[in-house]
């Protein structure tokens, strides 16, 4: 498969998963990286999750909420508008990523600044704003550890939660003494691995940039739309030093991340800290609500981003997607991420609920996202941890069912027919024959019957293209008798089998 471009100007094109999964697999120290810490992540988020007794009761909450707002957004949007404009910040609306990137570089341009300090954000990296500001003359710097070991190294993120998980300590190491001078106070001499010493030359580096910063830039991880109030939570405590001394701040934050009431923020936050660093709660939660006298940055600009959002709102499976609280709880459990890490989904958004919302935001028109929803085992397991109990596999097979056979769909708010994505021509005639089949019980019990009779002679593994299935499976035996004959000679199993 040939790689497709996405985003901004200067990003390299990705290929299709299988391709880039094919390589990934192939890296044995990214494997160790990854299984390490997913492993690490995944038990101490268990035993976060057990110490709460109503955890269930959080979970169907949560989903209740998000559901509710999900229905209701056009209201609860323009009474964020209201809330944030009384409390004296100004409110922008982004239809997509070159609108949202349009917005911030007016707006810095407009300080006089060409330095801005980011808070580690999902929505700024979705569009691709580090590069749209470059374009302008504009310097972008990452705060959180994890984004400037990314930042440094000349990376992409590859985990939600920690994007440098792919990184050991010794490749972060090598990345500090060879690239910090190039972004400001270089690494000490004689920098070891030791997890202290790097977090204490990322914090020399960092603390000239916070002091000297006019601007800030950030996401929410909630915004209250009965007052307006925006809230980030992380651990470092980078976030508050950016979203508290520059003078001016700007949040880009998606459409669906806002909950109505203080009330429901509680739950959320009760639910987000166990599921992501396995936390009870986060070490900052920051908010802020409007501008201040004397209190924090003096101008706030919330830019409220669209970006396919209402196209996957108008998809009554697809939707549950825009319940992720970006916890990654998901991606710690799923064997196919383990295996291929964050890179070889070609997104922000890895593992299975990039999977499932790369495809809707961006539409299933280029090969990586169309390959996207291929890129599970459905086991499950993502559905089991997940805090808002987005049903993946779900949305999963309904995405296959759209690359597949096409499908009905909202692309820029308008309705279109989506034609079947190449290389599915045998799986439509292999589920047409199935269709066919299970329609008409005369034919599928003679099939079953001839399945039964000639089970000796069937091969064990597939021949042609179905080699790369049994290659790595075992094709289930046929029985010796099918379930219908079985049915009907014991009388429903009254008799037992003889």
């Amino acid at each position: 498969m040939s790689a497709t471009f996405l985003g901004m100007p200067g990003v390299p094109a990705y290929p299709a998963f299988p391709e880039a999964a094919h390589e990934a697999v192939r890296d044995e120290t990214l494997r160790g990286n990854l299984r390490h810490a997913t492993h690490t992540i995944r038990a101490k988020r268990a035993r976060a999750v057990a110490e709460v007794s109503d955890w269930a009761a959080l979970r169907e909450a949560g989903r209740r909420i998000k559901d509710h707002t999900l229905r209701h957004l056009d209201r609860y949007l323009v009474q964020v508008e209201e809330a944030v404009t009384a409390a004296g910040g100004t409110v922008h609306w982004a239809v997509d990523a070159e609108e949202a990137n349009r917005i911030v570089a007016d707006l810095v341009k407009a300080t006089g600044q060409s330095e801005v300090v980011k808070v580690k954000s999902m929505a700024t990296q979705e569009i691709g704003l580090n590069e749209a500001l470059e374009a302008e003359g504009i310097r972008a710097y990452e705060t959180d550890l994890a984004e400037l070991i990314v930042q440094l190294g000349k990376d992409r993120p590859s985990h939600i939660l920690v994007p440098a998980i792919h990184r050991n300590r010794g490749e972060i190491r090598d990345i500090f003494r060879s690239e910090m001078g190039e972004w400001g106070r270089p690494a000490p001499e004689g920098l070891s691995d030791t997890p202290a010493e790097l977090a204490e030359a990322a914090r020399l580096h960092l603390r000239e940039k916070f002091l000297r910063a006019k601007v800030g830039i950030s996401g929410a991880n909630f915004v209250v739309a009965e007052t307006g109030t925006l809230v980030v939570v992380e651990s470092e405590g980078n976030g508050r030093m950016c979203l508290t001394l520059p003078e001016t701040l700007i949040s880009v934050v998606g459409i669906e991340k806002i909950v109505p009431t203080w009330r429901d923020l509680e739950v959320f936050l009760q639910t987000l800290p166990r599921s992501s660093t396995a936390e009870r709660m986060n070490p900052y939660t920051s908010m802020w609500t409007g501008t201040t006298d004397q209190d924090g940055p003096s101008t706030f600009h919330l830019v409220l981003l669209d970006n396919g959002r209402t196209d996957t709102l108008a998809d009554e499976v697809g939707r549950q997607a825009l319940r992720c609280i970006r916890c990654s709880a998901c991606l710690n459990v799923c064997p196919v991420y383990e295996r291929a890490g964050g890179h070889a989904y070609g997104s922000v958004y890895p593992g299975p609920i990039g999977a499932i919302l790369s495809p809707q935001l961006r539409g299933t028109g280029s090969e990586i996202d169309a390959s996207l929803p291929y890129a599970s085992s459905l086991c499950g397991a993502c559905y089991e941890v997940c805090p808002v109990a987005i049903d993946i596999p779900e949305v999963l097979v309904h995405l296959r069912e759209r690359v597949a056979q096409g499908d009905h769909s909202t692309r820029g708010g308008n309705k279109v027919v989506l034609r079947p994505a190449k290389g599915h021509a045998a799986e439509r005639a292999a589920m047409r024959a199935a269709r066919w089949a299970f329609t008409h019980p005369g034919v599928l019990r003679t099939g079953q019957r001839l399945a039964s009779r000639t089970r000796r002679l069937h091969p064990r593994t597939l021949p042609g293209p179905g080699k790369a299935w049994s290659g790595t499976r075992d094709l289930p035996p046929v029985p010796a008798e099918p379930f219908r004959d079985w049915w009907q000679r014991t009388g429903g199993g009254k008799e037992g089998t003889k």
